[in-house]
């Protein structure tokens, strides 16, 4: 009989999806914010690039190794903590004066992001019953979308009425309410994961691996030290893969990668999906405002489509996933994705209608809508409570990692298309060619990520991964 491990479950999804919301929606609104930053306190064009990336590279670094700590020492003790962190260091960088001291901030407040992204799921899991934890991570995940749609326009808006200052300030409410809600709403779960030993040595050599990975795709088109940072970068994850498989506590368990084929299987699926999906909003912006002439408003207006979908397609699958295979259900939704990256590579050009494009922007966000939630609830299913932490630490590093794929990979087109040439209205027949091969790219990581997803049904089997199957 299932029994709820951490108080309250309504107070417990509620306090999730605050802190859902607030990491993306703190991105992309300070992403809005930046040139008025920039121009303020005189920051280079350097500079700014490294307020965004410190902000990622801290979440990508350290979310596997969060996300296994809590099933030692408690998940709501470490979601705690990393709320209260991240609330702090937002309230700070409305006032710091300084373009060092907020890049300095940035990667502390994405330390405490990752402190409570990296048991989001986990606490999710541990408070529902598995035959509607579909729908619940359904609702976890719309509120990411939502933070990611709602932050280019709440971000705009603000930084120009009331300063960029405005956007970190305004955010604090919601994180205290946070705060208050796990403090008073939420008990101390259980530590499944309690008496084992937590594995520093490999959580420091991950570190290194994610965080020579990422500066390497941030600086991609930069010969030789891009490549060779993310050269570096691949060596070194594969020590720390040595590494565990020889530990007797891992902070990564080789034998749950080897024996676990659900597991595996829709960690990869993950990392597929999100390296074929992210980099299509920056390529679609870059067409709107360069090759169809709209402005940075207009062009936001029609970019909407997709993440208004994926939320609403998310929702749905959630209750999906609760009746049906989520693995199937997962694989329908690459496919969908698929689809529309291809058709988006076969008819983007000068004369494309812009309803078309909308159109396609919307099949590829269905398409993640429906794989994303299925996707998450089949890892979470696959694995037994003393590792929800390590399985959701697992789905956000996927997804950071993925997301750094894609946009490694489409910088790396345009550098081979478009070589130092800068991207203007006098360049759109290379713009094009390079648009056209890197929709090609990511439906490939897309097909990739649909053949790994087949593999989990053909393999595993349809009962397998079933979040009511526990």
């Amino acid at each position: 009989m299932f029994k709820p491990a951490a108080g309250s479950p309504g107070m417990v999804l509620f306090t999730v999806c605050i802190a859902q919301f607030l990491a993306p929606f703190m991105l992309t609104s300070v992403g809005v914010a930046l040139p008025s930053l920039g121009r303020e306190l005189g920051a280079s064009a350097l500079q700014l690039s490294l307020v965004e990336q410190l902000y990622v590279l801290s979440l990508a670094m350290t979310m596997l190794t969060f996300g296994r700590w809590g099933d030692i020492v408690g998940r709501r003790r470490i979601y705690l903590a990393g709320l209260s962190l991240y609330t702090v260091m937002t309230f700070s960088l409305g006032f710091t004066q300084g373009i060092g001291s907020i890049m300095a901030q940035r990667f502390v407040q994405g330390l405490g992001a990752a402190m409570y992204l990296s048991g989001s799921l986990a606490l999710v899991a541990s408070v529902y019953p598995p035959e509607v934890r579909g729908r619940v991570i359904g609702a976890v995940s719309a509120a990411t979308y939502v933070g990611l749609s709602l932050g280019p326009v709440i971000g705009g808006y603000v930084t120009s009425h009331f300063g960029w200052r405005s956007v970190f300030l305004m955010v604090v409410p919601l994180g205290l309410a946070a705060v208050a809600a796990c403090l008073f709403g939420m008990r101390d779960d259980a530590h499944e994961g309690s008496g084992e030993r937590m594995d520093w040595t490999g959580a420091l050599v991950y570190a290194l691996g994610v965080g020579l990975f990422m500066l390497g795709a941030a600086h991609a088109g930069e010969m030789p030290l891009g490549p060779g940072m993310i050269a570096a970068g691949i060596v070194v994850l594969a020590l720390f893969l040595r590494l565990e498989a020889r530990g007797t506590s891992p902070l990564l368990d080789m034998a749950l990668l080897r024996g676990d084929r659900a597991f595996t299987l829709g960690c990869l699926a993950a990392l597929g999906n999100y390296a074929a999906t992210f980099g299509i909003t920056f390529l679609a912006s870059l067409y709107l405002q360069y090759v169809k002439g709209l402005s940075p408003r207009e062009a936001g207006l029609v970019l909407l489509a997709m993440p208004v979908i994926q939320v609403a397609v998310t929702l749905q699958s959630g209750r999906l996933a609760d009746r049906m295979d989520p693995g199937r259900l997962a694989t329908i939704g690459m496919l969908m994705s698929t689809i529309g990256l291809l058709l988006a590579a076969a008819t983007c050009g000068p004369d494309m209608p812009l309803w078309l494009l909308a159109l396609e922007l919307m099949l590829i966000g269905a398409g993640f809508g429906v794989f994303v939630t299925p996707n998450s609830a089949s890892i979470m299913g696959s694995v037994d409570r003393r590792r929800f932490g390590l399985a959701s630490g697992m789905i956000a590093a996927m997804r950071t990692l993925g997301m750094a794929a894609s946009m490694t990979s489409v910088a790396l087109i345009f550098s081979v298309f478009m070589g130092r040439a800068a991207i203007s209205q006098e360049t759109p027949p290379e713009f094009l060619s390079a648009m056209r091969a890197g929709l090609a790219l990511l439906a490939a990581f897309s097909c990739l990520g649909v053949l790994v997803s087949l593999g989990r049904i053909a393999r595993v089997g349809p009962e397998k991964g079933r979040p009511g199957g526990e």
